[in-house]
């Protein structure tokens, strides 16, 4: 049954405080048995405080809401936000959960300055708050391979040379361009994407991809007519093309626009939204917008409770952001 719609006007009265931000985190993540970060016991532990569950006071005499737990079994203390993206957050969780929802639900995403506008947070923690959210957006290789009809195809990310002043231009890399080359997996049958930055488009490096994220043995691949793919593409149970060249650009069910649909919206959203985004970043953003796309048959709640269940022991400090 699906989960009924969220919007902020309806999160904002569902965590009008900073203990419900805590409840409504704890209610996502945990469901009704909280779990221990430290020795995974699922164990009914003990709330410790606040003793009322609204609010409690602290060695130094301020107010805080901060709810805290101790596991029967290790004895250690721990809150929802232990070994988490929050963890060591100065930032309200209520604040965190809105941002996060809009993470979510904005189809094109949230620029840091968007966030530092609406919610009064300085730029630095506006953008260390998003990378932590991207992080916790990013899909485990261990959740499993790609399979069925595969759809790859790469394309370039950033700008040309001759838009930059004038004593930089000329000073791109290979071909006269410094743009990132992306490569890009589609899953037909789930619509499951994956996409990373890579160093070249040689056969080699898009071999390895291959290899890392699809099972060549239960895998129809189908790509573009370029040469890098044949010698990768015997490994897998069929390969298919379609040649670009020669204005092919359908067969049957062979195809690449799958991937470049999932370009277009990239591309959209990077020039839109952030108008640059930089080499030594530029992965996270793709851990964002791909983790949209495959949950785009999700419902604005359903695609926030899945990425609050991605939280348990992930943890991103500024100096691996920066």
């Amino acid at each position: 049954m699906a989960s009924p719609p969220l919007s902020i006007p309806a999160l904002a009265q569902k965590i009008q405080t900073e203990a419900d931000a805590y409840k409504f985190l704890e209610e996502l993540r945990w469901g009704d048995q909280p779990v221990c970060p430290h020795c995974g016991s699922v164990r009914k532990p003990y709330f410790l405080k606040p003793r009322n569950g609204t609010s409690r006071k602290t060695r130094t005499g301020t107010e805080s809401q901060r709810r805290v737990w101790k596991c029967a079994d290790c004895r250690k203390q721990f809150s929802v936000l232990t070994g988490t993206v929050f963890h060591g957050s100065k930032i309200p969780v209520r604040t965190w959960l809105f941002v996060i929802f809009e993470m979510c639900s904005s189809k094109n995403g949230v620029a840091a300055r968007e966030i530092e506008r609406k919610y009064g947070v300085d730029m630095k923690s506006a953008w260390f708050m998003l990378h932590r959210i991207r992080e916790a957006m990013r899909r485990e290789p261990m959740a499993g391979l790609l399979s069925g009809r595969v759809v790859a195809d790469e394309t370039w990310i950033g700008g040309k040379p001759s838009n930059r002043h004038g004593h930089r231009r000329g000073q791109g890399g290979q071909g006269q361009t410094d743009k990132t080359p992306v490569m890009a997996l589609v899953c037909h049958e789930t619509g499951e994407v994956h996409a990373e930055s890579i160093p070249n488009v040689t056969g080699a490096t898009l071999g390895r991809v291959l290899r890392e994220r699809v099972d060549p043995a239960k895998t129809h691949l189908q790509t573009d007519a370029s040469q890098s793919y044949s010698k990768v593409g015997a490994d897998f149970a069929s390969h298919e093309t379609v040649d670009h060249s020669t204005g092919e650009y359908v067969r049957g069910i062979v195809s690449t626009n799958t991937a470049e649909n999932f370009f277009s919206q990239l591309k959209r959203s990077l020039d839109g939204t952030h108008h640059h985004v930089s080499r030594a970043h530029l992965d996270r953003y793709l851990v964002e917008f791909t983790f949209r796309h495959s949950t785009r048959k999700l419902s604005d709640t359903e695609r926030l409770q899945l990425m609050l269940r991605r939280l348990g022991l992930r943890r991103l400090v500024y100096q691996q952001a920066g």
